[in-house]
């Protein structure tokens, strides 16, 4: 199903509660009754070797694994395996990032660390006129991904922009489609991250590119806090990614008084309505990894926050 509406800013401040709800709110929140959930959540933090200097403070943090950026030789990562056994921790995703040239390496890497996913950005553009994250209206011929619009109305100033979308998805099946029978071998998914690359910014086409491989072996990797300036809520994009959801990414957007753009900030001191995300990921029936992907707190501080999201407040 292509895309047939643009969300408005006011539809987007109500669905997302678009108040920050920092460390303060959550403890108004903690006081409030307790949700059961089904689904179990684990948590993570980012680093790039693992080895036990990486992982013992993580350990000690309460973490239970990783994630690593380490495209390591499969028998040097099955070294850092068994370590992160040893404290009884995971090393549960790769991160290969921007370069779909890794993705090779990237999942023989994840097979010696016994990690399930990879995490790959297949493309992206930009130094062409593109459209705001609130002008977008995409409609997109489900068949083949190509774009119809990106903007109601005239499309013309977006020529080149609708030409290397269209390549950029071209790229991702000749990229990708080659490696998946590989990643069923290894039992390892690639996992596709799309936003901050211009591309596939809305939920049902970035799902029309994961579902066109026809594999159970690629998925999606979601990243909440990257999605808040996309005018879509994040609990909206979890319901549609569905069981295609692979891994999450923890981070926080705060958007501007008129919802326009905005900064990074640490999670729960922005706009994402964590309660909502929350409860979105019990609906797919998620039971997985939540993965801090920030920096500049103390441990100790991540794991409190990590812990109030995976409690639903």
């Amino acid at each position: 199903m292509s895309e047939s509406r643009h969300t408005t800013r006011r539809e987007f401040v109500a669905g997302t509660g678009a108040v920050a709800l920092g460390l303060a709110a959550g403890a108004s929140a903690a006081s409030a009754a307790d949700k059961t959930y089904k689904t179990k959540l684990r948590g993570a933090m980012i680093v790039g070797k693992p080895d036990e200097a990486a992982l013992r403070p993580l350990k000690e943090a309460g973490f239970e694994g990783v994630e690593t950026t380490g495209l390591i030789p499969t028998d040097e990562a099955g070294e850092c395996r068994r370590v992160a056994e040893g404290l009884g921790m995971r090393v549960h995703s790769v991160l290969a990032g921007w370069d779909p040239g890794t993705l090779e390496k990237a999942l023989r890497a994840a097979a010696g660390y016994g990690a399930d996913a990879v995490l790959i950005v297949p493309g992206r553009v930009g130094g062409m006129k593109i459209p705001e994250p609130w002008e977008l209206d995409i409609r997109f011929d489900p068949k083949t991904g190509y774009l119809k619009q990106v903007v109601a109305g005239d499309n013309a100033p977006y020529k080149e922009y609708l030409e290397a979308h269209d390549r950029a998805t071209d790229k991702a099946h000749a990229d990708i489609g080659p490696l998946v029978p590989l990643a069923a071998e290894l039992k390892v998914a690639i996992a596709i991250e799309n936003v901050w690359n211009n591309l596939w910014s809305r939920p049902d086409i970035f799902m029309n590119l994961v579902e066109s491989f026809k594999s159970p072996w690629v998925k999606a990797y979601f990243d909440v806090g990257n999605h808040v300036k996309y005018m879509v809520p994040p609990e909206q994009w979890i319901r549609r990614i569905g069981k295609r959801l692979a891994k999450v990414h923890i981070k926080d957007f705060k958007l501007n008084p008129d919802s326009h753009g905005g900064d990074f900030v640490h999670p729960r001191d922005g706009s994402v309505n964590w309660p909502a995300v929350r409860d979105a990921l019990e609906s797919v029936k998620y039971s997985g990894w939540l993965t801090i992907e920030d920096g500049g707190l103390p441990l100790e501080d991540f794991r409190k926050r990590l812990d109030l999201i995976m409690a639903g407040k």
